[in-house]
């Protein structure tokens, strides 16, 4: 243990307990007082121009010059999020650090050693002139607000300072929003990697990814997702419907927002710190994207590599309370030598490198502007062939009722390893593109799904995905669907049921009801059990039954290292069930049996939504005592792991806290250019004490929406507050 860290770590909560900025109070700050803080003078525009907002600080741009649009982006965002993106920021740069002091020292190095920022020169020489004139307008939106209005909160508690944005920021933050899914598979199996057992351990989860049915696995990216998209059939109108999984933390890491100028016009989701419309729809077309978990990553074994082909830099790292710190960040022509990590270390002490996609050159933000500005499938996927990282699952619909599924991703063209640690070599050099990988259009069926499941498709595409059951559920409710409208597809979205919990809820019966007398209280159980259908509803004791119980065998029925391999899984419950499936049945009912009194002692009469809480707090919320204040909600929550309306948890036993899941809402009618909807997790101002910072959270619980039309009239009524800005002299 690093002691030193450690004292870090204390240092910053006791200077957060007794020396931090206070808080505004929740909802002591009104819109119309922060709308009064928005500098509209002498903006960096060139003809005057409005932003329209509704009660909940959802903005509306309106510009009368193409040229103008980046730029109001950019006030817009730095106006509800600067706070948020300033920490992005410095998290993508490796300069954590700065602003929490030594406990963050080992995060920052392996940020450096991984270098988001690796390709971003390159990048930025060959950007399209368009594209590059438009990130700088974006930017200078952005320092607009930086320089001239009221700092947020944030540059207090982390002590951050006036630091111009660059077009290599906004670039480098695209890089970590890139990051990889694989990586957080990696941290929780690499320990075990070599020891006693992993092969073994590697070959059951591994032989799960080589079926259809039973794939596993897998800041931030888009971890996860749903998203759907409808043909009109039946007289209906065709439908886009997205969800996306991300952590549950405040302020979202989704800003809605609608736009519109001579050449663009848009509404949906944005991704703070960028320029474009992530999820959304134009006057034609609707798009979502869900992660495509695809084979961009690689861990390579180069411990036999001569110590001169390793090149060695000094990187220093500011420490806040502390002296500056100098660590060496290490590279080969693979790639850096992520093991350097104390995060990435084997138990075998191999020296391992990263080789990544996102260390070559890609564009990115050309890809999603040229989308946006889309008309048809043709154009949907030309958009999408310069786009490499993340790998993305991108669905499409149109007004005429067109339907597709593209995946937007740089696969590398060579032999992929079966093991968890190819062998060392080179960067990859050839990549596979979206025009070589496969793509659905209008497939009989008359809609496409995605939900991290494996795409239908012989070529490699990725090792680790999330099981079918989501999707497949998905396509059930979707089929049933005489004729789709606003209020199917919404409750699509807060579906709770999970087949392969009904399953394994039904092994477990099975194995309790063998001959036997059991106690009353354990009858009852088991008749609530068998009566279950699955779903994960707040009110649900089955679901509360079925949680701690499964917990219980798991514990009792693997080793810790093993719970720890499947734990990085995110079909976890489908390997339990594929192993419970193979144990001879006295063994099985004894081991219930056993599980199941533990069960009963442990809360046993508790709800699903008594044990599952939906906890909202900012990212300092996790600090013991002191992080108290930075916790806002806690809530009972439906949903689970493996359901459509996803709120991940890992095996409970008890009480415990959603930390990942669906966290906002976009469902667009395409044939009606005013029919598109929106709600957050959340609230759209991540300012602390404004009004807007939760506003969102009870229309989010009752399923509920905010409006996002297009047309001129419709988004005049919508979005009645008007804030005019002015240029330089105007």
């Amino acid at each position: 243990m690093d002691w030193r860290l450690v004292l870090g770590a204390l240092r910053f909560a006791a200077w957060l307990g007794m020396a931090a900025p206070r808080l505004p109070k929740p909802g002591s700050i009104g819109l119309a007082e922060r709308l009064a803080a928005l500098p509209v003078q002498d903006a960096p525009i060139g003809r005057p121009a409005i932003v329209r907002w509704n009660r909940h600080a959802v903005p509306f741009i309106e510009a009368d010059d193409d040229g103008d649009l980046p730029v109001l982006i950019g006030i817009v965002q730095a106006h509800l999020r600067l706070g948020q993106m300033e920490m992005f920021r410095r998290v993508a740069a490796g300069r954590m650090s700065e602003m929490v002091g030594a406990a963050a020292i080992e995060f920052d190095r392996t940020v450096r050693i991984i270098g988001f920022a690796r390709a971003v020169p390159e990048i930025q020489r060959n950007l399209p002139a368009a594209t590059r004139t438009w990130v700088e307008a974006y930017v200078s939106g952005v320092n607009h607000v930086l320089v001239k209005a009221p700092l947020p909160p944030e540059f207090g508690l982390f002590a951050l300072e006036r630091e111009p944005w660059t077009v290599a920021d906004v670039l480098t933050l695209g890089r970590l929003y890139a990051f990889d899914n694989s990586w957080l598979v990696w941290l929780r199996l690499i320990g075990a990697y070599g020891g006693p057992g992993w092969r073994e351990l590697w070959d059951r989860i591994s032989a799960h990814t080589a079926v259809p049915r039973e794939a596993v696995l897998g800041v931030n990216n888009r971890s996860g997702s749903n998203a759907v998209a409808i043909a009109g059939r039946h007289g209906g109108k065709p439908w886009i419907v997205a969800d996306p999984h991300l952590g549950l933390t405040l302020p979202n890491n989704w800003i809605a927002m609608g736009y519109r100028a001579p050449g663009h016009r848009a509404v949906g989701l944005m991704i703070p710190g960028t320029p474009f419309m992530a999820t959304g729809r134009n006057d034609w077309i609707g798009w979502a994207g869900t992660s495509l978990h695809a084979h961009v990553s690689e861990l390579c074994d180069v411990s036999d590599l001569p110590v001169e082909q390793i090149e060695a830099r000094p990187e220093k790292l500011r420490v806040r309370w502390g002296r500056p710190r100098t660590v060496a960040v290490r590279a080969c022509a693979t790639g850096p030598i992520l093991s350097d990590s104390r995060f990435f270390r084997t138990a075998s002490g191999r020296t391992l490198a990263l080789r990544w996609a996102g260390h070559a050159e890609s564009d990115e933000v050309t890809a999603m502007l040229r989308l946006e500005r889309a008309r048809d499938w043709k154009g949907f996927r030309a958009a999408l062939q310069g786009f490499a990282v993340p790998g993305l699952n991108m669905i499409y619909g149109d007004s005429e009722g067109h339907v597709g599924h593209a995946l937007a991703a740089w696969i590398p063209r060579h032999r992929h390893s079966n093991d968890l640690i190819a062998p060392g070599g080179g960067p990859w050099k050839e990549f596979v593109r979206g025009d070589e990988l496969p793509n659905w259009f209008d497939p009989a069926n008359g809609f496409v799904v995605s939900a991290n499941d494996r795409p239908r498709s012989g070529q490699v595409i990725g090792r680790f995905f999330s099981p079918r059951g989501r999707a497949d559920r998905l396509s059930e409710l979707v089929g049933r669907m005489a004729r789709p409208d606003l209020a199917s597809c919404a409750e699509l979205q807060r579906d709770v049921r999970s087949e392969s919990a009904q399953r394994l809820a039904q092994l477990l019966c099975r194995a309790l009801r063998v001959s036997g007398r059991l106690p009353s209280e354990h009858e009852r159980c088991i008749a609530l059990l068998a009566a279950w259908d699955g779903s994960y509803e707040e009110a649900s004791r089955a679901a509360a039954l079925f949680e701690r119980l499964l917990f219980h065998v798991a514990r009792r029925f693997y080793r810790d290292r093993v719970l720890a391999a499947y734990g990085a899984s995110w079909a976890m419950r489908d390997l339990i069930l594929h192993d419970l499936e193979a144990v001879p049945p006295e063994k099985l009912t004894l081991l219930v049996r056993q599980a199941l009194r533990r069960s009963v002692r442990c809360r046993g009469n508790a709800t699903w939504g008594e044990l599952h809480r939906l906890r909202l707090d900012h990212a300092l919320g996790g600090i013991p005592v002191v992080g108290r204040r930075y916790r806002f909600l806690d809530l009972p929550a439906g949903g689970g792991s493996d359901t459509v309306m996803k709120t991940s948890n890992p095996l409970a036993g008890g009480r415990h806290a959603v930390r990942f899941g669906s966290n906002a809402r976009f469902i667009a009618g395409l044939s009606d250019i005013d029919e598109a909807r929106v709600v957050l997790l959340g609230g759209q101002d991540g300012w602390f004490g404004s009004a807007n910072f939760l506003d969102q959270v009870e229309l989010w619980r009752r399923g509920a929406y905010l409006r996002l039309p297009l047309s001129g009239k419709a988004v005049e009524i919508e979005f009645p507050i008007v804030t005019a800005f002015a240029p330089p002299g105007g």
